[in-house]
């Protein structure tokens, strides 16, 4: 992971003025699963539209719970703090609002044709890229609140994979023959994750 290369909260927020999503971010070095560490920042509390990248996952969790593994430096592994004016039956709901998000932002940002897999995957070329996990917690006398986990493949090799995932997993570079700028392409997927996120869940907004 190179210097230019490193996901730096504040750089971030600056490119996201007005946001919900993206109001507040977080980066760590390390943690075991995005998903859980979000609940223990001090702003959870608080802060809807959090985020919190790990620039490495030791224990990230995928559905069915499947381990999701997450090469230091080479993707994008964050989770989004929510509090959307829905049940929790309709948890998929937002699940599939992520992954449409994410295809959409590959789609425009490098002209590749993503395929969504339901439940909560993204492949290109029949391969997994992407993976969403949505927990959702009930809460008494408030909207209820949804943790919105998303791995995306980025820069890895087909060596950076374990053996048993070579053949069934791919990312962005392997794809496009050259590394991705994953600050750039955080920045766009942030920005589409928060006007969609508005659009679709957030009342009295009008969808632009």
């Amino acid at each position: 992971m190179t210097s230019f290369d490193r996901l730096l909260a504040d750089e971030l927020r600056a490119h996201l003025p007005g946001s919900v999503i993206g109001q507040e971010i977080i980066v760590l070095e390390q943690t075991g699963s995005t998903n859980d560490a979000i609940l223990q920042t001090p702003v959870a509390a608080s802060k809807d539209g959090l985020v919190l990248f790990a620039e490495h996952q030791t224990a990230g969790r995928g559905q069915r719970g499947n381990r999701w593994e997450s090469a230091a430096g080479k993707g994008l592994w964050f989770s989004i703090l929510l509090r959307p004016e829905i049940n929790v039956s309709e948890s998929g709901r937002l699940t599939i609002w992520a992954i449409e998000a994410i295809s959409d932002v590959i789609r425009t940002e490098f002209s590749i044709e993503p395929t969504i897999k339901l439940p909560n995957d993204v492949q290109v070329h029949g391969r997994k890229v992407a993976g969403v996990l949505v927990e959702m917690r009930a809460q008494e006398k408030s909207p209820h609140l949804a943790i919105v986990g998303i791995g995306i493949n980025v820069n890895q090799s087909r060596e950076d994979f374990p053996l048993e995932l070579q053949d069934n997993a791919v990312s962005l570079a392997m794809v496009l023959g050259r590394q991705v700028d994953r600050p750039t392409f955080a920045v766009a997927l942030l920005r589409n994750l928060d006007q969609t996120y508005r659009e679709k869940f957030v009342r009295g907004i009008i969808p632009m």
